[in-house]
C-alpha cells in the first residue's frame, strides 16, 4: 500500500523527479513506521523508480534521453503481446475492454476544449493501461504499472510534446476501433506508431537537458 500510494505520487507529479524522499515526514504522513515504508522505498528501488545514493538518502529518478527510448519500445512490446492476446479471448472480454476504452476515448475528448494536458496524460496512460489489463494476465499488469510510472515521469522530467489534443484522442479512437474490429495487423501497427512517435515528439538541446513547460496549451 505504501509503495502503491508512493509510486500514485510520482506519477501524478506530486513528488517530482530529482526529489529526496524524506522518510521522517512521510512516515509521519503514512501513519506508519520506518520499517515498512524502508521495504517501500526498496520495492520501487528495484522498479527503477527510486534510486538510493550511499550517505545522501533515496531519490525518485531523474529519467534521461535513453530512457525514453527503452520505456517506449517495451511498452510497444507489452502492448503489442496484449492486443495479440486480447484479440485471441472471447468475443465478451473483448467486448467488455472495448466498452471501457471507449469511456476513456470520451473522457480524453472532454479535455480538448479545456486544454487540460494533466488530465489529458492521465486519461492516455489509463487507456493504455486498460488495454493490457485487459487481457486479464497479473504479471502483463505488474510489469506495465511500473512503465506507466516511468512514462509519466518522462511527461515531467524530459522535454516530451504531445501532438494536438483533437489528434491525441484520434489516435486512441482508432486504436479502440481497430480492436473493436478485430483488425490485428492495423490494431498492431497503430499501437507501433502511435509509441514510437511519442519518442520523437521532443526538441534536443545542447546540453541534453529535458524539463517539460507548458506553451500555446501543448505541452512542449
Amino acid at each position: 500500500m505504501i509503495a502503491d500510494h508512493l509510486r500514485d505520487q510520482i506519477v501524478q507529479g506530486s513528488i517530482r523527479p530529482g526529489q529526496q524522499i524524506n522518510e521522517s515526514l512521510l512516515a509521519e504522513q503514512l501513519n506508519t513506521s520506518r520499517g515498512p515504508l524502508r521495504e517501500a522505498l526498496q520495492r520501487l528501488s528495484q522498479e527503477g523508480i527510486l534510486i538510493s545514493r550511499r550517505n545522501y538518502g533515496v531519490f525518485v529518478k531523474e529519467v534521461e534521453t535513453h530512457d525514453l527510448r527503452e520505456i517506449y519500445a517495451v511498452r510497444e512490446s507489452i502492448e503489442s503481446a496484449a492486443a495479440n492476446r486480447l484479440l485471441d479471448s472471447s468475443p465478451k472480454q473483448i467486448s467488455e475492454t472495448c466498452e471501457v476504452l471507449k469511456e476513456i476515448v470520451g473522457e480524453m475528448a472532454k479535455q480538448v476544449p479545456a486544454s487540460d494536458w494533466q488530465t489529458m496524460a492521465g486519461l492516455d496512460m489509463q487507456f493504455h493501461s486498460t488495454l493490457v489489463e485487459g487481457v486479464g494476465n497479473s504479471r502483463f499488469i505488474r510489469i506495465y504499472k511500473t512503465l506507466a510510472a516511468e512514462s509519466r515521469m518522462c511527461i515531467f522530467d524530459l522535454d516530451v510534446s504531445y501532438p494536438r489534443m483533437d489528434v491525441l484522442v484520434q489516435e486512441h479512437q482508432n486504436i479502440l476501433d481497430l480492436l473493436k474490429a478485430g483488425d490485428r495487423d492495423g490494431l498492431l501497427k497503430a499501437i507501433r506508431g502511435h509509441l514510437q512517435q511519442a519518442t520523437t515528439r521532443r526538441k534536443p538541446s545542447a546540453s541534453d537537458s529535458f524539463r517539460c513547460r507548458e506553451h500555446d496549451g501543448r505541452l512542449v
